[in-house]
């Protein structure tokens, strides 16, 4: 049972809105006091007031109750899908970059039912999963905002408990293709550091020693060494073993080679051509050349391949996806003709 509250309003409170008053009174939002006020857990007297009353100060006001938002439920959306492969128990999406997979429970009403890959999924197929809620139907594993690439969507809850325990054994092979910047020396490598939510910046994760790290594999294969105007980058294939949040992203970070466009990793914004800024004799000559700055406005980071059993008929899923065009088109304009072949010497 809620803790019964009474406030008393000062006199210089006259004036103001109940629900602005309230909300700074209890450290919430608007919209929260306001699911109070609905509830009919605001009284003032023996009277439940509208949120927009005015006060005039002295009064006091009871809260009987905690605010109960209604249940968050994902509805669909006509936005086109790019589907690779569709049976009757799963299917394999090609997500465009942002797109957010699904939307989060902190969010608005219009935030929460927009724009997501569950809202299109529920436009383009009868029947989803049940196993993650009213607001992830469908969905089995997650690909970031900014990464574009295949997902398993799972339309019943037996293929979705089958595809769960497959990525939880790491039966599931999922290969990603990354522009990174630098020369990644070794032609591979395995990244073998585990992940842990950044205490100090929580939109970030960490390969820190950190209390709760969780155990994350990435091995990775040089494709294509480019040297350009613009400086050093490297392409690389990954295969993770493992899932983790951003988990490609601060792995290539921790070891010096943070994803182009990637600036929550440390990429930057923009990519100046350097020999014209270096050519410039002067501070203020640089600052007057006008060297061209290339831009991309995800991050270059694309799910390319899945291979796995797949769960029902037991036959061997090999999926690909092609770079979207809007990568292709960044790394034509990088490379140029100054592609420099991997080399073959572990």
């Amino acid at each position: 049972m809620a803790e019964i509250r009474t406030i008393e309003v000062p006199a210089e409170a006259a004036g103001q809105r109940l629900d602005h008053f309230l909300a700074g009174q209890l450290d919430t939002s608007r919209s929260r006091v306001q699911l109070l006020v609905d509830q009919g857990d605001v009284v003032i007297g023996s009277k439940s007031p509208k949120g927009s009353l005015k006060l005039r100060g002295g009064e006091s006001i009871t809260i009987t109750g905690e605010p109960h938002p209604a249940p968050l439920k994902a509805t669909a959306e006509d936005i086109p899908l790019s589907i690779v492969f569709e049976d009757d128990n799963l299917a394999v999406i090609d997500k465009p970059a942002g797109m957010m997979v699904h939307a989060g429970s902190g969010q608005t009403e219009d935030e929460r039912s927009r724009g997501t890959l569950v809202n299109a999924l529920l436009h383009h197929f009868e029947s989803l999963s049940t196993t993650g809620g009213e607001l992830r139907p469908g969905i089995v594993h997650r690909l970031d905002k900014d990464t574009s690439g295949l997902i398993i969507v799972a339309k019943n809850d037996r293929t979705h408990n089958e595809l769960a325990e497959m990525f939880s054994g790491r039966d599931i092979r999922k290969t990603y293709i990354a522009l990174v910047h630098g020369d990644v020396a070794r032609p591979r490598g395995t990244i073998n550091a585990a992940i842990a939510r950044d205490p100090l910046r929580r939109t970030r994760m960490t390969t820190k020693p950190v209390e709760n790290a969780r155990s994350a594999v990435s091995h990775y294969e040089v494709l294509r060494k480019i040297s350009t105007r613009f400086g050093k980058f490297t392409l690389v294939k990954v295969r993770i073993e493992t899932g983790r949040t951003h988990q490609i992203r601060v792995h290539m970070a921790s070891i010096g080679h943070p994803v182009v466009g990637d600036t929550l990793y440390g990429a930057s914004s923009q990519i100046t051509d350097q020999v014209v800024a270096q050519a410039a004799p002067s501070r203020a000559a640089r600052r007057n050349a006008a060297p061209e700055r290339l831009r991309l406005e995800r991050n270059f980071l694309h799910s390319a391949e899945l291979e796995f059993t797949h769960p029902i008929t037991r036959k061997t899923m090999q999926l690909q996806a092609p770079l979207p065009a809007e990568l292709e088109a960044f790394l034509a304009h990088l490379e140029g003709d100054a592609a420099l072949p991997a080399t073959s010497k572990d």
